[in-house]
């Protein structure tokens, strides 16, 4: 149970409540194992002895504890909860801040619906745990000891002859628990699977109703439900096993006591109130037992959970500041790749290899190559999204895995083909490497990105909220919202895939002008889509299978490599 005693770690900010919620425990507990003494007293002293004094007295000592007990079963409850909530508060926001510091390769591993799964299921199974579980778990073992206790001092005989069941139930309650802690895993990984399942789907739903794969989705879908089905009615027939005969157990306790305390009455050895009293605390001690089973099913649940909640925050991300890592001072934009080689986690091949090259400040590099030549690989090594295998990445001479990550990536900026934004309006999405940015600010990167017209088109202007994934914006509007939010930076290096294959020739001439004044200035690479940037560029590095096969201009190339004759015949055409 190493997750949840790790789990019990994040009490201890919560430890008044956690304190008053077990001293409430203790109140309801000592009401329980009062009532039966009084009921003793009620039929020995009151109803047998015909006095209505002691009944009426009895009457109102059970009416204090039953207000005792419905008041510290509340505090119990609410205090409880308090603490389980701000357990689940903090792991959530643990869990978070982990995954924001993870490397790419990391979330190149993982799947986001399992991630949700671990961040929503996960959690409240570990918080329901502590909330109720724990609590009852605890309640359990004082109940049966204090009932013990009480059984001794009244017969210790009639205890012994009912203590003969204890170790068959507790035999039947570990075989339980063994059988249950790795079907709460198998459900737990049945639903993270589903959730994925649907998580891809839901971001996925315009290439499912472009290739009409709805059927095959719906299919998969079922599929991967019928699992957690089939999971979950596993678990139900270990419970269906276990409670029947956990209560057949407890009933033969129950005729042992009324067999053998009967006996004991009529010998004179025992009272009647005596018996009722000790059938009372019987009931007492197989309660928890009973309780086990839910509290055992619960807790195993719970430490799946929580083992799956520790794999993400024990997870170690393969890039990270170095321990003396220092910041980096503001660069001119010098940037080197000196004899790197570089693979994926899990790849059997490196993806680029032997590569080496300088870009000089306000220089526009170009970079060239077939698919799956190891371009994107390339300039996911300048902001250090992974780390070089071998040789090293320069700014300004500066080894970036001798800076901070804050202080790298806060001096580059980054325009992608495929546009994220960000639940909020477009003056949110516009600031959010700047978020402290005027309105003015905003305008003025608006206005050189081309964006400042449509915006006011809008209906709330800057103020507009941009729905999901910037639904209701054009292609061309959000990829003209990402340059101004590149631009606000002011970055001194600018990395940026200008495809606009999927704009009209307005919105890409726009767009053109756009990134033009965007790179103004700045060391900027290009992963060369359009033969017009391909020409411009002061420097074209030819990729072919992750090594540099050629370096020039569009002149030099055309007179020095073939390859690049040839990429630019494939892609552009024979007139370019």
């Amino acid at each position: 149970m190493t997750g949840i005693k790790r789990t019990l770690t994040y009490l201890k900010k919560y430890l008044l409540p956690t304190g008053g919620a077990l001293f409430s425990l203790l109140l309801v507990n000592a009401a329980n194992l009062i009532s039966p003494k009084l009921l003793q007293r009620l039929i020995d002293d009151g109803v047998s002895a015909l006095n209505m004094d002691v009944v009426w007295s009895v009457v109102i000592a059970l009416l204090g504890v039953a207000a005792v007990r419905g008041i510290f079963n509340f505090l119990q409850g609410y205090l409880g909860e308090i603490a389980s909530q701000g357990v689940a508060y903090e792991l959530r926001n643990s869990i978070f801040e982990k995954l924001q510091n993870l490397s790419f390769s990391y979330h190149d591993r993982s799947h986001t619906g399992k991630l949700m799964t671990r961040m929503t299921s996960d959690v409240e199974l570990v918080r329901m745990f502590l909330g109720r579980g724990l609590v009852n778990l605890v309640s359990a073992i004082v109940l049966m000891i204090g009932t013990l206790v009480m059984l001794f001092s009244m017969n210790w005989q009639l205890t012994l002859m009912v203590m003969i069941i204890i170790p068959g139930v507790g035999g039947v309650f570990m075989m339980f628990v063994k059988k249950i802690m790795p079907m709460s895993k198998i459900v737990q990984q049945k639903l993270g699977t589903l959730n994925m399942i649907l998580q891809e789907n839901l971001a996925g739903s315009r290439i499912v109703k472009a290739f009409a794969r709805e059927g095959y989705e719906i299919e998969r879908y079922s599929t991967a439900n019928v699992d957690l089905l089939d999971a979950n009615v596993s678990m139900i027939k270990l419970f269906t096993t276990f409670f029947p005969l956990v209560f057949f157990m407890g009933n033969l306790g129950m005729v042992i006591v009324i067999g053998m305390g009967g006996l004991f009455v009529i010998n004179g050895t025992l009272t009647l109130g005596e018996l009722v009293a000790f059938t009372g605390y019987l009931i007492y001690m197989l309660m928890p037992m009973f309780m086990m089973g839910m509290i055992g099913a619960m807790m195993s649940r719970a430490e799946a959970s929580a083992q799956r909640l520790f794999d993400v925050l024990d997870a170690e991300s393969e890039v990270k500041d170095a321990p003396d890592a220092v910041s980096l001072p503001k660069v001119e934009g010098r940037v080197e790749l000196r004899d790197v080689r570089f693979r994926y986690i899990g790849a059997e091949t490196d993806v680029v290899s032997d590569f080496s090259f300088v870009a000089n400040p306000g220089q526009t590099v170009a970079i060239l190559g077939q698919t799956g030549a190891g371009k994107s690989s390339i300039i996911t090594l300048i902001p250090r999204f992974y780390d070089v295998a071998e040789g090293a990445v320069l700014i300004d001479g500066h080894d970036v895995r001798d800076v901070t990550l804050d202080s790298l990536r806060k001096q580059i900026g980054i325009v992608l083909q495929e546009t994220t934004l960000f639940s909020g309006t477009i003056r949110d999405n516009i600031a959010y490497g700047r978020p402290e940015a005027t309105l003015e600010e905003v305008t003025a990167v608006a206005k050189a990105a081309q964006a400042h017209d449509f915006i006011l088109e809008q209906p709330n202007g800057y103020d507009t909220e941009v729905g999901e994934r910037g639904v209701g914006l054009s292609g061309g509007q959000k990829q003209r919202i990402a340059i101004a939010r590149a631009l606000l930076l002011d970055p001194r290096i600018l990395i940026m895939d200008d495809s606009t294959s999927s704009v009209d020739a307005e919105t890409e001439y726009k767009i053109q002008q756009a990134l033009e004044e965007l790179q103004k200035g700045r060391t900027t690479f290009v992963i060369a889509q359009r033969i017009s940037t391909v020409r411009s560029a002061d420097k074209i590095l030819v990729l072919d299978n992750g090594k540099l096969a050629a370096e020039g201009t569009h002149e030099e190339l055309q007179r020095t490599s073939e390859l690049y004759m040839e990429i630019i015949e494939t892609q552009f055409g024979k007139d370019n």
